[in-house]
């Protein structure tokens, strides 16, 4: 069976989307699939090195939920595809390019590469190559937030946390532990699952006991939704409710956004497990021409201009590649250094 669940609907409010909102979803889209579509350019032509997972495919939930959020406030964890969410959260092209070319001008120092992006300055709380490894981080940012609050008093602490990972990782311990810890002392933070069907290898399906990863949500007693991830208005939307609910002190929420990613697990993978009838279902879900036919249909904007976001979401890329190569590598005199906290 190629599509075991239906893709919830979605009716969009024309109503509550500005023309400058809608141009901004497209952008940071537009960004990250043409960003992963150089970084696999930038892989075969043997510039990076290691893993490199890609996002296409999956830009509506990255652009729907962070974009939802306050920039450079709320707080970003990701996993070991996480260029996408970087960017999303306001780290710079030529700095994430930079940390894939392993360069001292890269977000992480060239330290990080793939799997471990980090930026302090945009509240990315980093990437991670185990699965569900960042879920225990994301709780205890989302833990400090609201004990800054009601325990210190800081009424400016008020920030939420968007924990993104994949359908595998609901099969861990650590899923379990912190929704739980989360539910309990209703922690401001997102747990975002970005069901794209496949574990690495393994299909969702043959893996868990229950497939509506959404619905282990009322175990604990936490809000659990199920979103079309390929519809940025449809993930956008439950985003802002669920960010809304946390920011009021009313706790966590789970949302699963079922997804598909457009290029096998991971740059070095063949693909050969997932059939040709099951992409060609999936494939002419492409979450930017949605955007882009909805955007059209409602008259909010003209196809040139959406050209014109291509064309220079494109120069930017290029630019990009150019700085990062010109960048100099990591001084090995510097081997030893950002292993241990500074002072400043």
């Amino acid at each position: 069976m190629v599509q075991e669940r239906t893709l919830p609907e979605f009716k969009v409010d024309s109503s509550k989307i500005t023309k400058e909102e809608g141009l901004l979803l497209y952008e940071d889209m537009v960004l990250g699939r043409f960003f992963e579509d150089k970084c696999a350019e930038m892989y075969y032509r043997g510039k990076m090195f290691g893993f490199v997972h890609l996002y296409n495919g999956q830009e509506a939930v990255s652009t729907g939920v962070i974009k939802a959020m306050r920039q450079d406030e709320d707080y970003v964890c990701s996993t070991y595809r996480d260029h996408v969410h970087a960017l999303s959260a306001g780290v710079p092209a030529r700095e994430v390019m930079a940390e894939l070319f392993g360069k001292a001008t890269g977000c992480s120092k060239g330290r990080g590469g793939s799997m471990h992006m980090f930026s302090a300055e945009h509240n990315l709380l980093g990437g991670y190559a185990f699965v569900a490894e960042g879920i225990p981080v994301a709780t205890g940012t989302a833990f400090q937030s609201k004990y800054r609050r009601e325990a210190l008093g800081d009424e400016s602490s008020d920030q939420v946390t968007a924990c993104f990972f994949g359908d595998g990782a609901c099969n861990n311990g650590q899923f379990f532990e912190c929704l739980n810890m989360a539910a309990l002392w209703k922690l401001p933070i997102l747990y975002v699952v970005e069901n794209n069907k496949w574990a690495i290898g393994m299909a969702h399906e043959r893996a868990t006991s229950q497939p509506e990863i959404y619905k282990k949500a009322s175990v604990f007693g936490m809000a659990g939704v199920e979103v079309d991830g390929m519809d940025v208005l449809a993930v956008r939307s439950v985003a802002q409710e669920a960010i809304a609910r946390a920011r009021a002190g009313e706790g966590p929420t789970l949302i699963e956004a079922l997804t598909y990613r457009f290029r096998g697990h991971s740059l070095a993978d063949p693909d050969e497990l997932r059939s040709k009838e099951e992409k060609e279902y999936w494939f002419p879900r492409d979450p930017i021409k949605k955007l882009a036919a909805y955007l059209t249909e409602q008259n909010l904007v003209q196809q040139e201009e959406l050209k014109a976001i291509e064309r220079k979401v494109q120069d930017g890329i290029n630019e990009a590649v150019r700085f990062a190569e010109e960048s100099p590598e990591p001084d090995p005199s510097e081997l030893y250094r950002y292993i241990f906290a500074e002072d400043h």
